[in-house]
């Protein structure tokens, strides 16, 4: 048996013991051969509806499906062997009520094979969570800045600006924690709050443009890659994927058309004729 496939993958008793520990390291995945380069590095792989705008081009994560989420789980497990897998519940897929909720969340489960589902959680989010968790879906919260809501807040916007908004993250934060998240992800507040959130619940917070007080920090790999020439504020680029793709490709573009590739040594050769 290989040393592989002897690694035991973190569950949710292990992400939960991270509060007020060492900062649990995060960051979005959406294919096998990315999983298998992040697994060594990270405790959590989430499998973000944000692969709608990474990946698929679209304008929002509005418009990510379940399908879209199930395949792409897929192949994140495919790819990772030890990190604790999460993957997002797409808009529309849990807000009605809890019954949809749950048999939504359970087909992500059932057909991916992930660890956990997250959703963003607005003043409806306590009671879907209670209603997964006490079937056996362990469930991560998200509260702030909430994609899924850019339609009615105009656009990605930062949260808890002024004192009633600050309220409203924290009461759902609180409702969140109370209902049985096992981590909640904190998104574009004030440090202020991010550390206030993270002080009054006992889970695990995860900030993303938030605070380096959070109990943990994810990203979304591209963004901190440098696939992208613009990304948020809150993001630290520590590389230049796109820098190199364009060095290589035109590289390969140049050597093609000046017929230099393929060489010798990437082509076949006949074998020599015996000698008489």
């Amino acid at each position: 048996m290989s040393a592989q496939s002897q690694m035991r993958r973190k569950t949710v008793r292990d992400i939960a013991k991270a509060k007020g520990g060492s900062p649990l390291v995060c960051l979005t995945a959406y294919d096998a051969p990315m999983a298998q380069l992040l697994d060594p590095h990270v405790d959590v792989l989430l499998v973000g509806d944000s692969v709608g705008m990474v990946v698929h081009g679209l304008p929002s994560t509005v418009g990510v499906t379940m399908e879209m989420m199930i395949l792409h789980g897929q192949a994140v497990m495919r790819g990772s062997v030890q990190a604790f897998v999460v993957v997002d519940m797409p808009f529309g897929s849990y807000e009605t009520n809890s019954d949809q909720a749950f048999l939504n969340a359970a087909r992500i489960m059932k057909e991916t094979g992930c660890q956990a589902v997250k959703i963003e959680s607005g003043s409806y989010a306590a009671t879907q969570i209670k209603h997964l968790v006490e079937r056996g879906i362990p469930v991560m919260g998200h509260v702030g800045l909430r994609p899924q809501a850019v339609n009615v807040d105009g656009g990605f916007r930062a949260k808890g600006k002024t004192q009633a908004e600050w309220s409203t993250v924290l009461e759902e934060a609180i409702a969140a924690d109370e209902a049985g998240a096992f981590a909640i992800v904190i998104e574009g507040v004030a440090p202020e709050l991010a550390t206030e959130i993270t002080t009054r619940v006992s889970c695990p917070t995860i900030g993303i443009g938030a605070s380096a007080s959070c109990d943990g920090q994810i990203l979304v790999t591209d963004d901190m890659l440098g696939v992208f020439d613009w990304v948020p504020r809150f993001v630290k680029k520590y590389g230049d994927v796109r820098g190199e793709v364009t060095r290589a490709v035109s590289a390969y573009a140049d050597e093609v058309r000046a017929r230099q590739f393929p060489g010798t040594e990437q082509t076949y050769q006949l074998p020599k004729p015996p000698a008489n």
